[in-house]
């Protein structure tokens, strides 16, 4: 499969492409999230609060942010199947050192480097979906991001459960050997792609800001989706604090719970299918109540673990149904700058995530768990206004 090209991929062969990517995506962002269940062990480690605890998750999303600005552009730069590999390998040595920081400082640098190299996630997002047909795409894109979500999910569990059997260090350990092998594996199987851009790095980046200015869609997806991922964020950062604090969960029980998002992957390509058939626009319509009706249960309902369960679900469903149908339409505008369109996009998603993030810890602090409902609420009720203005511009011809 290594000497296939963007032409040359036949439809059995853009399956089993796609299904290793996808797996390779969820691998590779899991690293952001398994943090988030070892918050509080974390704190009790480095002696620092469950706020100061928090700051992993920002620097983790900060770092990805950074990521995403520098190094994804050069997914139209270089060709990406030597540019994830390469980059795969450096997440391995961060992983490596946060595992053994003494303090909470060399941690939290680590953290933000190790965000800063886990974007090979979105390095191979846009390669899926060029290689697919236009009339595919939106399932394509649905499928990698279902990989995206279960590692998301699953990193929680899995981090969990790891801190539970040899302590909370040990999941950067493993992380860093499947950083090693999923570069090995990539390294073999990612077609060769000659990049699309012959400039410099610098005139690639001007091209970035460009691309910003240029495309209205871009950023009305863009900002939607900062919206969305920010309650995802808000949620799952605190959502620890809350299982520990008022249902006595043990780090193994919050494994446990972090599994019931994982029914959200399967929304990845349904939502992809409905943006196929022309349905995107009441797709993130309603993805949005769903994420809505979601936070409002999660407040309400905070004293039962089957309703913030379902709300997690809920939620799950509804940032992923919403990223796969604003990506699907991000992804027609610039097909020869699809790493830049993306870097836009994911860069001004993660920047919203880590401020959420950050927001989450200082009122959970403050106010506790129904202080982060209600900015999560707040934050869904914007998404709604935004929805309808801009229909109302599609309608009125100015978008």
């Amino acid at each position: 499969m290594s000497d296939l090209t963007d032409t040359a991929v036949s439809t059995r062969g853009l399956r089993l492409l796609t299904v290793t990517m996808a797996v390779a995506c969820g691998l590779a962002v899991a690293n952001l999230y398994y943090a988030q269940p070892l918050l509080a062990l974390i704190a009790g480690s480095f002696r620092i609060s469950n706020g100061a605890a928090a700051a992993v998750v920002t620097a983790n999303q900060i770092g990805y942010a950074v990521g995403l600005l520098l190094v994804l552009p050069l997914g139209d730069l270089v060709d990406n199947r030597k540019l994830a590999p390469r980059t795969l390998i450096a997440t391995a040595v961060v992983l490596v050192i946060a595992a053994l920081s003494p303090n909470a400082g060399l941690f939290l640098v680590m953290s933000v480097l190790i965000g800063v190299t886990s974007v090979v996630a979105q390095i191979l997002i846009p390669l899926a979906a060029r290689l697919a047909p236009a009339d595919q795409r939106g399932r394509v894109v649905g499928q990698m991001m279902s990989g995206l979500l279960l590692g998301i999910l699953l990193a929680r569990t899995v981090a969990s459960l790891a801190a539970a059997a040899w302590g909370w260090r040990s999941i950067y350990l493993i992380a860093a050997v499947l950083m090693v092998v999923l570069a090995i594996t990539l390294a073999r199987v990612l077609p060769e792609r000659p990049p699309d851009h012959t400039a410099s790095y610098r005139q690639l980046m001007a091209s970035v800001l460009e691309l910003a200015r240029s495309e209205p869609v871009l950023r009305q997806r863009a900002l939607g989706q900062v919206l969305m991922f920010a309650t995802f964020s808000a949620f799952w950062t605190a959502i620890t604090y809350e299982l520990v604090g008022a249902h006595h969960l043990s780090q193994a029980g919050i494994g446990v719970f972090a599994l019931v998002g994982a029914a959200g992957a399967t929304a990845a390509p349904l939502a992809g299918r409905l943006g196929d058939r022309g349905f995107g626009v009441l797709g993130r319509a309603g993805a949005i109540v769903l994420g809505l009706l979601s936070m409002v249960l999660a407040g309400i309902g905070s004293g039962s673990l089957i309703a913030l369960g379902a709300a997690a679900v809920l939620l799950d469903v509804a940032v992923q149904g919403h990223q796969v149908l604003s990506q699907r339409d991000i992804y027609t505008l610039r097909p020869d700058a699809g790493a830049r369109v993306n870097t836009v996009y994911m860069s001004s998603v993660f920047r919203g995530g880590a401020l959420a993030s950050a927001i989450a810890g200082l009122l959970d602090d403050r106010y506790g768990w129904a202080g982060v409902t209600v900015f999560a609420v707040a934050l869904q009720v914007v998404a709604g206004v935004l929805w309808v203005l801009d229909r109302q511009k599609s309608r009125f011809g100015r978008s």
